[in-house]
């Protein structure tokens, strides 16, 4: 089961180019805090694979036209929300040393990373499997580390800048589930995964963010690799409407929910914040209830576009990258890349759905942002 975790957390990146968008900027700058769905380099600079099959084609075949180290074929929503602002895209923090620039943002999030920390994993015997200890915390306090170098009066700057808390915490789950816990088991995670997001929001404005968006948990249930490790017989296990799995589909919505709760009192708590929840999980199953509207094809919903066969296209010895997988030629009409990430055309949809709405609560974007 360990080797099943190589899957989850392909991540990096180490693009830094500048989009291109009519809008003017709104932001001075993005900062973003994650996993591997908004990576942008971290995991591969951070030694922890030598040579991870990120690093070359297929990865990054649809819009760089050669690996980036990002997750995907292309693009990923933090990359459209750059371009919607006219921001360039976010460098990795661990390539800042190369001589990037990081006035307009920074990206911390790393594959892998978690919303506790490591040693929480470590305790419970489940540390062995971790691909990295860059857990949320480690992350924030990245950000601690370059505050003092990227601005001078930094109340006004940070205030035109936006900060996006994730997503994280889909992998606390994945190690669990994946390691052999129940449900139920990995459903008391949930609280402590909630109050550490909480509190990394909390500390970013009290240094002094004033804009932030705190994304939920996508559906889980709907996902290629959880559609293949935890295939049933029992066809009541499957949503009707959907094909997914209905109860990991709950699971999710437990954690969004929580979330939002948590996300209420917090704005009690800093009134002249903008706290933004981005409800990945809605904007996710609008294309997963109607995927020819969007164009996607029925018949791959849920296979991955690049992988090593079975049902899902989906092969523990033949992912992705590795001997024995193949890449369909057209990964626009896929959601799924490689049974664990989404395609850039559906990580666009996506974007779509938080930038224009209504899937960002507040919304993100106003009829005066860019007034």
């Amino acid at each position: 089961m360990k080797v099943l975790l190589v899957l989850l957390i392909y991540s990096g990146t180490l693009v830094l180019s500048t989009a291109t968008t009519t809008r003017r900027p709104y932001f001075n700058a993005i900062f973003n805090f994650g996993d591997s769905l908004s990576d942008t380099g971290n995991f591969i600079r951070s030694g922890a694979l030598a040579f991870p099959v990120i690093g070359k084609l297929p990865y990054g075949m649809t819009f760089f036209r050669h690996s980036t180290g990002r997750c995907s074929d292309g693009r990923l929503v933090v990359d459209f929300i750059a371009e919607e602002f006219g921001l360039p895209y976010l460098p990795p923090y661990l390539a800042l040393t190369e001589g990037l620039n990081s006035y307009h943002g920074v990206n911390f999030a790393v594959s892998g990373a978690t919303a506790l920390d490591s040693e929480f994993f470590y305790q419970r015997k489940i540390g062995s499997i971790l691909w990295t200890n860059h857990s949320l915390s480690v992350q924030l306090g990245w950000f601690k580390k370059l505050k003092a170098s990227i601005c001078t009066d930094c109340e006004s700057y940070l205030k035109k800048s936006l900060f996006l808390v994730g997503e994280i915490g889909g992998n606390d789950y994945n190690y669990a589930f994946f390691a052999g816990g129940t449900i139920p088991q990995v459903k008391a995670l949930v609280p402590l995964v909630v109050e550490a997001i909480i509190k990394t929001t909390s500390v970013l404005i009290e240094e002094g963010a004033v804009e932030l968006v705190v994304p939920g948990n996508l559906p889980i249930g709907c996902s290629v690799v959880y559609l293949t490790l935890f295939q049933s017989p029992n066809k009541t296990h499957y949503d009707p409407k959907s094909g997914c799995l209905k109860a990991f589909n709950a699971f999710s919505k437990f954690h969004n929910i929580l979330l939002q709760r948590a996300l209420e009192k917090l704005r009690l708590k800093y009134p002249h914040a903008k706290i933004i929840y981005a409800d990945n999980y809605g904007a996710t199953m609008r294309f997963v209830h109607a995927p020819l509207h969007y164009g996607f094809d029925n018949g791959t919903l849920f296979r991955a576009c690049c992988g090593g066969g079975g049902p899902y296209n989906f092969n523990i010895s033949a992912r992705c990258g590795h001997d024995g997988s193949t890449v369909c030629k057209d990964p626009s009409t896929y959601t799924n890349w490689d049974g664990i990430h989404l395609t850039e055309a559906a990580y666009r949809l996506i974007s779509r759905g938080l930038i224009n709405g209504p899937f960002t609560k507040p919304p993100l974007v106003t009829s005066s942002t860019f007034d």
